[in-house]
């Protein structure tokens, strides 16, 4: 009896497993730019206003908690489906909110959401892509992201403009939640599909791989603290350079007195150049090595943020800003797909959900402590000091990468 399988094609993931992604992701990009103008539009001042818009990556670092249990509950499309349903609930609070407490928590739920969203669709990429096409695949994931991030400003920016209220980018995010939730209930689920071949050759199914995360993200941590510790610190500073361009720009734009309009025009320009280079990225860690990317990405990000802090009170700001914006966007599509695909390769491979979970904790911890630090640090000094910070943080990133990825992720010929 044959046991070839058919080659592994990008096509068969393609619609079913990207779409959803995207079309919530979109929604997602419509949204971060405003958080920080709409808190601030409430009457919330700088340093709050970081901290409301800090409250997604802190509700994402909470959904870490429960989202390998939720998945192995009731399945990764129902999860999905789910979770863009909470995001809805917590877009109708974001719209009605009397006060930034009140934005915050709204925004806390949507981050809950995108944690259990995403943990979703990586330990599928992770269980049913080969080896071989790993960084492709999870780059596609990831570009998807950003294309979302591209699109979203853009749309926030038109619905802006024919409403006049900030708070109407917010519907666009409900029209991405809906769109992706009838796209899991109606387009045929990717899993189904792959299932039966690992079935046949003896591998666990894909559902049954998140089983373990359920009873223990925190034994698992423990269990893997030596890399967690080393590699995992250089992902977690990725994370936090990230999530910290995401709430830098924004405020930077709101402090130099941008409007909201052209605030989201920009972001989506930039966001056009982060997603023009995911496919890229992905070749070249397959091809080369997974430290390829990882480094000019976190220098980028790292001088990028610290070249702005001596930009605010120049008669150019406008222009740096704008500059500066780009190359964030330019450094950040360098990286797209990196911490998914460094934490598949770190992963058990007949049992990745639990390590997964860990090391999107890990990572989404610096994402949610990056934001809360720069609200910290311009409520006690200044805007122009958290960026210098982040930015030095970010090289300080770039240096653990540099040391530990080739022990940990040796280049694959």
């Amino acid at each position: 009896m044959s046991t070839d399988e058919p080659p592994f094609r990008f096509v068969s993931i393609a619609l079913p497993a990207i779409l959803p992604t995207l079309a919530f992701s979109i929604g997602e990009g419509a949204i971060i730019p405003i958080i920080p103008i709409v808190a601030h539009n409430l009457g919330a001042q700088l340093a709050v206003a970081g901290l409301i818009a800090a409250m997604i990556t802190v509700g994402q670092l909470f959904g870490d908690v429960p989202s390998g249990w939720i998945i192995s509950r009731i399945g990764e499309r129902a999860s999905m489906i789910y979770a863009a349903l909470l995001s809805i609930v917590g877009l109708a609070l974001a719209m009605l909110s009397p006060n930034a407490w009140v934005l915050g928590f709204a925004i806390f739920l949507i981050g809950l959401a995108t944690a259990v969203f995403g943990l979703a669709r990586h330990a599928f990429m992770t269980s049913f892509v080969p080896v071989a096409f790993r960084a492709r695949a999870l780059s596609i994931l990831g570009g998807s992201f950003r294309l979302g991030l591209f699109i979203g400003p853009f749309l926030a920016a038109a619905v802006i403009h024919l409403t006049g209220s900030t708070s109407s980018a917010f519907w666009v995010h409900v029209a991405g939640c809906l769109v992706a939730a009838l796209l899991l209930v109606f387009l045929r689920d990717p899993e189904a599909t792959f299932r039966p071949r690992l079935a046949a050759s003896g591998q666990r199914e894909g559902e049954i791989l998140l089983e373990r995360e359920s009873h223990g993200l925190f034994q698992t941590i423990v269990k893997n603290r030596g890399v967690l510790a080393r590699l995992g610190s250089g992902a977690l500073l990725v994370g936090a350079l990230r999530a910290s361009r995401q709430v830098l720009v924004p405020l930077w734009a709101v402090s130099i007195g941008i409007s909201d309009a052209n605030t989201a025009l920009i972001i989506g320009i930039a966001g056009a150049l982060d997603f023009a280079l995911f496919y890229t990225t992905g070749q070249i860690m397959d091809r080369w090595g997974r430290m390829w990317t990882a480094l000019p990405s976190m220098i980028g990000l790292g001088l990028g943020q610290l070249v702005l802090a001596f930009t605010h009170d120049l008669s150019a700001n406008s222009a740096w800003f704008i500059g500066i914006t780009m190359a964030l966007g330019v450094a950040n599509g360098f990286g797209t797909g990196l911490l998914m695909t460094l934490g598949a390769d770190l992963a058990d491979k007949k049992d990745p959900a639990p390590f997964l979970g860990a090391w999107r904790f890990t990572s989404d911890a610096g994402g949610a402590a990056a934001p809360l630090a720069i609200s910290g640090i311009t409520a006690l000094v200044s805007l122009s000091f958290a960026s210098g910070v982040m930015g030095i943080l970010g090289l300080v990133g770039a240096g653990i990468l540099w040391r530990y990825l080739p022990r940990y992720v040796p280049r694959r010929r």
